[in-house]
């Protein structure tokens, strides 16, 4: 086994992790992928068995120890939940990252962060973000707020992006559109080189300090953990981070009535449990007048997760589509589901199926009413 990942520093906290692990199986009780494949393998103290195994060469990384490894959403409920405070998806990151090093990387992963690399978005566009946002009349200048659309609004869910830049205009704030660069989110969870996301760190950090920005707000979860969490612990962030939700709630908006519907609220994980952001969504959503507001049963640090996190849905799609179906007959009582993620609004949208619910963005719900 090489070596480049694994050094002696990480055995040593992997072979921690393991002896603090009691194997109570509390995580068992909150594991998404568990639940859709139901072998201890597919689970927190699982994978931690399996990552040790990896590092000391008792066993080696087949097809079944890359599924078990890719089949974790990151979702961090089990971290949560965990009574030893093992820190169990750094962990699987860090056994990714060894199995990528070696040459264990599952096709579609590989395809999107060779894209990356190659077009600075996992799709594979030719245009550059910019370029898309020129054509709508948006250019980079120097102002004291700065939109981060990331590839997925700016691609593929483009209401979303579309929703954030018109309730800026509409609230006649001095922002500006950016050069920007995949966040690197795809490429961190699947366990791509630390060396090409730290170069990408560098080039998005750069080009938003260049125009004075002070405030950088962003409309998706995987992008703000990005900026919020990772990005400091390699380049200095000489700006505020903040989700357009973070953003709104501090605003004095005016929001039309949303009707006679039962709304319900979905914590995506990235912006909940891995970044701490639960009370500015809830905060926006009660802006709108007289609102039907009800909680699931599972919310705020213990809602569960969509499925389509980690690279699940790219790789797993069947076991994402299992896990969004369980989150969905938790919202059953709801006429719809709002949420903050553009990954948790797909993935979650393309298994409603019958059901007489409707999953929709936040920020594109208020430029609705605003």
């Amino acid at each position: 086994m090489s070596s480049t990942v694994f050094t002696t520093e990480k055995i040593d906290l992997i072979r921690s992790a393991l002896s603090s692990c009691t194997m109570c199986g509390f995580c068992k009780s909150v594991c998404p992928s568990f639940k859709a494949i139901n072998w201890d393998t597919d689970l927190s103290r699982g994978r931690i068995v399996l990552t040790y195994g990896l590092a000391v060469g008792d066993i080696q990384p087949d097809d079944s120890i890359v599924k078990s490894m890719y089949t974790c959403t990151t979702c961090a409920d089990c971290v949560r939940r965990c009574p030893s405070k093992v820190k169990i998806v750094d962990i699987i990151e860090l056994c990714r990252a060894d199995l990528v090093a070696n040459g264990n990387i599952l096709p579609k992963h590989k395809n999107m962060c060779e894209n990356i690399v190659n077009y600075n978005n996992p799709f594979a566009e030719k245009k550059s973000v910019a370029e898309v946002f020129a054509e709508k009349g948006y250019k980079p200048h120097n102002a004291p707020i700065a939109y981060f659309a990331g590839c997925t609004a700016t691609y593929r869910a483009t209401k979303t992006a579309e929703a954030s830049l018109s309730i800026l205009k509409k609230l006649g704030v001095d922002f500006t559109t950016l050069d920007e660069i995949c966040c690197g989110s795809v490429m961190g969870r699947v366990g791509w080189s630390e060396e090409d996301l730290v170069k990408i760190y560098k080039k998005n950090v750069d080009a938003i300090a260049k125009l004075g920005v002070k405030t950088l707000v962003l409309s998706c979860a995987g992008c703000y953990r990005m900026f919020k969490i990772e990005y400091p612990k390699h380049v200095e962030v000489p700006f505020e981070v903040l989700h357009m939700t973070e953003f709104l709630a501090r605003q004095d908006i005016k929001l039309k009535p949303l009707g006679d519907v039962t709304v319900t609220y979905h914590d995506p994980c990235h912006l909940g449990r891995h970044c701490g952001v639960f009370d500015a969504p809830r905060d926006v959503i009660n802006k709108f007048p007289e609102v039907k507001f009800k909680e699931m049963k599972y919310s705020k640090s213990t809602s569960h997760c969509c499925g389509g996190g980690g690279g699940v849905r790219a790789a797993y799609p069947e076991e994402s589509a299992e896990i969004a179906n369980t989150r969905l007959d938790e919202a059953s009582f709801a006429d719809m589901v709002i949420t903050t993620c553009p990954f948790c609004v797909t993935n979650l949208s393309a298994q409603v199926g019958d059901r007489k619910l409707k999953v929709v963005d936040l920020t594109e719900l208020v430029d609705e009413h605003l």
